[in-house]
């Protein structure tokens, strides 16, 4: 049986898990502490969560590249689309949900006290039940941590705050719209889409106590998806045909990806290929500085690279979906795609620290 290292409140982690149960891939969770996350990082180089170890003694790290992974182990009933130009766009919102909504769901859970207190109590008594301080020095630990690494480290401060807590309700929204109409974000079946906006979704919106009484008030037909992809099983959804064509619902998601998360990317690459330590980007106007990321370079590199290798007839829908359902923005973030190869000094090798901590 394959053991899935990590915590129930973390990000990734439940986005694994969600997985493994629709894949109706035995595993069990073996909750870290300090220890633990320690000697995990040993096998991979990496201090990350989750990390999966096969039962041949292989680890794995990192969401997306566990979920590819397995895929390619696992031929029957495919969670990548068969089509290759909607399993790019599949990709393309997968990297989105992961990547785009982590600031968002980091501020929620630690601007707000209700929501920094019920995840460091859990923390404390989870991740750090190891170490011999009293509780509520733990508590404290974490709450300090958390919000030092993860709102004023990550360009969280009261000049910037409403700005990222805005882009929940907005995309809750977007989401609502789109699953009150269909079951999965491209149609009939769960794709990686569905899986990367879980992880989000099911971890920090809809369990933390301030957005999870939004969701519920605001967004039922997405807390029922979240119960629906929690509760996935294989037999549940392998029947169900594929979609032949991007839905036309999706507009909204994609203008989204279009006009915020593919220029933030794309300032991301340059700064680091200047060598610069910090991004100067815009979020709905708000002008934000945030830590250069390596990981999010090789994010923008990899969506490149999918790109590039489709065939030039897939390649061509996929233009044809971005210019048309992007929206105005849409051209430009196929251009940036294109052109993120060649960026001098861009390229790196696969990075760590995803999610290093919930």
């Amino acid at each position: 049986m394959m053991r899935l290292h990590g915590l129930d409140l973390s990000y990734y982690t439940g986005k694994v898990q969600a997985y493994l149960r629709a894949r109706g891939i035995a595993h069990v969770l073996v909750e870290m502490d300090s220890r633990a996350f320690a000697r995990c990082a040993r096998h991979t180089g990496v201090a990350q969560m989750p990390q999966l170890e096969l039962p041949d003694g292989i680890w794995l790290t990192d969401s997306t590249r566990i979920i590819e992974t397995l895929e390619r182990a696992l031929p029957a009933a495919p969670v990548y689309p068969r089509d290759p130009a909607l399993c790019f766009v599949a990709h393309l919102l997968e990297d989105f949900a992961d990547e785009w909504l982590w600031r968002p769901a980091m501020a929620y859970r630690w601007v707000f006290a209700p929501d920094a207190r019920q995840a460091s109590e859990r923390l404390a008594r989870g991740l750090l039940r190891d170490v011999p301080l009293p509780l509520w020095a733990r508590r404290a630990f974490i709450r300090w941590r958390q919000r030092h690494r993860f709102l004023r480290g990550d360009g969280v401060n009261p000049r910037t705050q409403a700005a990222v807590l805005a882009v929940y309700p907005d995309l809750l929204q977007v989401l609502e719209e789109l699953l009150g109409n269909q079951p999965f974000i491209l149609g009939a079946r769960p794709t990686q889409a569905d899986f990367g906006f879980f992880g989000s979704m099911f971890r920090h919106f809809a369990s933390d106590p301030t957005p999870a009484a939004y969701m519920h008030s605001q967004a039922p037909a997405v807390a029922r998806w979240v119960a629906r992809v929690w509760n996935l099983q294989p037999g549940q959804w392998a029947g169900h045909a594929e979609p032949a064509d991007l839905p036309a619902r999706l507009q909204p998601l994609l203008e989204r990806v279009c006009k915020a998360y593919l220029p933030y990317l794309q300032a991301n690459a340059r700064a680091h290929a200047r060598g610069a330590r910090q991004v100067e980007w815009q979020l709905q106007g708000v002008p934000m500085s945030t830590p250069v990321s390596p990981y999010r370079v090789w994010c923008l590199q990899e969506l490149a690279r999918r790109l590039h290798a489709l065939a030039p007839a897939d390649a061509g829908r996929v233009a044809v979906w971005l210019s048309t359902l992007g929206g105005p923005c849409g051209v430009q973030a196929l251009q940036t795609l294109r052109a993120s190869l060649a960026v001098p000094g861009s390229a790196h090798p696969f990075p760590p620290l995803q999610d290093a901590h919930p």
